[in-house]
């Protein structure tokens, strides 16, 4: 007898299989079982969601019969399926499209017997017996984080925020408390995330060393740069259960962790932990919603600039608040943090790149054998090349936005849709040969500080080493390592780099930290870019002065037009609780996150008004059917996206909000039926995709 399986199979929302399809099997399979199905000419990877009763020869005749089973994995469990099913249901994406995206890539294209071969590989037993482990003594603000931490006694042990200054101390805290973990139960995992994959090498040779005891197959990382064998590795381990401590980034949060205890999310505020193709969901917010439904879970969040909606999290209860607001090593009656110094452009010389006074800085450092780090949040050597003749920009064929010039191999490079020539010898439109390059990346700068600093010598009388690391410069494997250990052996004098430096490392050298042209961001439309710009400047001047030693002489230099803008303020004294004040205030005034909730649909199409015409047709198909929560919901006009070509592609939003996260969420989940009937008609068959961007961290 037959028995009917629903199986979810990686499918879009826009694709209209957003729940389980129905198989034949000749024997009953457990919920959580991994198949192969068969899906139209293919045959995929699906997971099985749970059975059906049926019966007549009808629908075993529609039915098709599962290809193969998995069958030496442990079927996924009911925790792990129920954080599927609401990121699916939360974030407006099908189940499949959640469930596979967890899954390790290489595990759909396995066999059941390739499988099997791989599992019975002989694990070697790497551990050793533990010994005392030579801990520097916690100060006393990381000895009261974690005693609080642990003090947390309410019968549903609330999610905690470590409010920690950069150099504080918070990774050893992360460090205490999952060794607390592991110990209190022999079978425990804890999960360690990250923001960037260049961060994890360095935070995975402490915790490898802390519990070398363990053995190193019990300690695992998971992001998007390993190799598709060593993620089904990582990925395996996790779920076996064999590994402990798993180190990741936003794709660990959806990983099958049995025995999940502690999860630590560090720099919790950063965009990157919101995916932002597929299934967009936020792995910060589902790290606490994990936490919540795996029994004796707690989650810790960590930042020295922590996210608004964390923030106010903490100051209406939700969220235990942990503070360590001095470095370690800070002597008394000081935080140890560097002294903020802003420098007026308007004073300086016109058309200056880095001011005198901040060049002095500069070589003041270098003359005592110290590093500076000079930060630009653009990579690249000019934005823009361009014809002062005839105007002629180089503007991508493809894209609504410029190729940037990269000097170093003498091509102009779309950054979205990477298409890449090389620099024309004349214009292209005039002929004129005075093609120029019209602002600044981080390649130019470079270039700049070199021609600045060229009469300068360090204290054993060798020329000044400029180093600049950026996405360009560590596109080889291995060369972000390379180049970071170059710094911390003090080979390099001046650092230029983009946001890949500014947060997460750990400088010792470091004494000086200068932000050059941060002003883009204060009178941005985006009502985000305050708070990204509050956080990115507070992150890269908290690589000054981490010895201590030092920290008596680091010093943050901001340029900027707008010394007296309340940003800057609030920098200069190192608080972020009235710079959190200030932007919570205005927030809660216009309705915005956090005490608003939004979502963006986005339509592509191969025209622009194929695009905004689907939106808005679909929206006024909504409100005529007076959809539930129609009446709690802001639906404004179809607008094009900032960047509205892509590759060819046209791209539009319409922006929906509502006071009430439950009246947006029904909402949404009725409307997502007449999106796809919508997409039905004629007039709409250009239309490419549509998605659904639930909490969109970009207006």
């Amino acid at each position: 007898m037959s028995c009917w399986l629903q199986v979810v199979v990686a499918a879009p929302a826009y694709s209209a299989i957003a729940g389980p399809l129905t198989y034949r099997s000749e024997l009953p399979l457990a919920p959580g079982t991994l198949v192969r199905v068969p899906l139209g000419k293919r045959e995929v990877l699906g997971v099985v969601w749970g059975n059906l009763d049926a019966s007549g020869d009808l629908l075993e005749i529609q039915t098709k019969s599962i290809a193969g089973v998995l069958d030496g994995l442990v079927p996924l469990n009911a925790n792990w399926r129920s954080l599927v099913s609401f990121t699916a249901s939360y974030y407006q994406r099908s189940f499949g499209e959640v469930a596979l995206a967890a899954l390790p890539p290489q595990l759909r294209e396995l066999t059941g017997l390739q499988l099997a071969r791989r599992l019975k590989r002989p694990v070697v037993d790497t551990s050793q017996p533990e010994n005392a482990i030579n801990l520097v003594a916690a100060s006393a603000q990381q000895q009261a984080a974690l005693a609080s931490f642990d003090a947390e006694n309410s019968a549903k042990k609330r999610p905690a925020l470590l409010f920690g200054a950069t150099g504080s101390g918070k990774t050893e805290v992360y460090l205490r408390l999952a060794a607390n973990a592991l110990a209190q139960d022999p079978n425990a995992q804890v999960l360690v995330m990250v923001p960037e994959i260049n961060l994890t090498p360095q935070l995975q040779a402490r915790f490898e060393s802390r519990f070398a005891h363990l053995g190193l197959e019990r300690v695992v990382a998971m992001h998007s740069g390993l190799t598709p064998a060593q993620r089904l590795k990582s990925w395996l381990a996790a779920h076996s259960g064999q590994a402990r401590l798993i180190l990741g980034t936003r794709m660990a949060v959806l990983a099958s962790m049995p025995s999940l205890k502690l999860i630590v999310v560090d720099e919790e505020h950063d965009a990157s932990y919101k995916q932002q193709e597929g299934a967009r969901y936020s792995a910060r917010d589902l790290a606490v919603y994990r936490a919540s439904i795996q029994p004796g879970c707690r989650v810790l969040l960590g930042s020295a600039t922590p996210s608004l909606e964390s923030w106010q999290a903490t100051i209406s209860g939700k969220y235990q608040l942990l503070k360590m607001d001095e470095r370690i090593g800070a002597v008394a009656d000081s935080t140890g943090l560097p002294t903020v110094r802003g420098l007026d452009m308007n004073h300086q010389p016109k058309h200056c790149v880095i001011a005198p006074p901040l060049i002095k800085a500069i070589e003041e450092r270098i003359a005592r054998g110290e590093q500076s780090l000079i930060f630009l949040n653009r990579r690249g050597y000019a934005p823009v090349l361009a014809c002062h003749d005839c105007g002629w920009k180089s503007e991508c064929p493809h894209c609504s936005a410029y190729r940037v010039f990269h000097k170093i191999d003498r091509t102009l490079r779309c950054h979205h849709c990477g298409f890449t020539e090389r620099v024309p010898r004349a214009c292209p439109t005039c002929g004129n040969i005075d093609i120029a390059p019209v602002g600044r990346g981080t390649e130019r700068l470079e270039e700049h500080l070199a021609e600045l600093l060229v009469g300068i010598k360090r204290p054993d009388g060798s020329p000044v080493r400029i180093a600049r690391i950026d996405a360009d410069s560590t596109r080889l494997k291995g060369a972000l390592q390379q180049q970071l250990a170059s710094v911390h052996a003090g080979e390099v004098d001046v650092l230029v780099g983009t946001q890949m430096i500014a947060k997460g490392h750990d400088f010792r050298h470091i004494t000086l930290v200068a932000a050059i042209n941060p002003d883009g961001a204060l009178f941005s439309s985006d009502f985000r870019a305050p708070e990204r710009l509050f956080s990115l400047l507070m992150q890269a001047g908290g690589r000054a002065g981490r010895d201590a030693a030092r920290s008596g002489v680091s010093e943050m230099w901001v340029q900027t037009f707008h010394p007296q803008h309340p940003l800057f303020g609030a920098l200069k004294t190192h608080d972020y609780p009235k710079f959190a004040a200030q932007q919570l205030e205005e927030r809660k005034a216009a309705g915005l996150s956090p005490f608003g909730f939004s979502a963006l649909v986005r339509a592509e199409a191969k025209a622009q008004d194929a695009a905004q015409g689907f939106l808005n047709a679909a929206i006024a198909a909504a409100l005529a059917a007076a959809l539930e929560g129609h009446d709690r919901i802001t639906a404004y006009p179809a607008v094009p996206m900032t960047i509205q070509r892509v590759a060819n592609i046209e791209r539009a939003q319409m922006l929906v909000e509502s006071a009430s996260r439950t009246s947006l969420q029904r909402f949404l989940a009725a409307w997502q039926p007449l999106l796809l009937e919508t997409r039905k008609q004629g007039e709409f068959k250009s239309l490419i995709r549509w998605a659904i961007d639930v909490d969109p961290l970009a207006i």
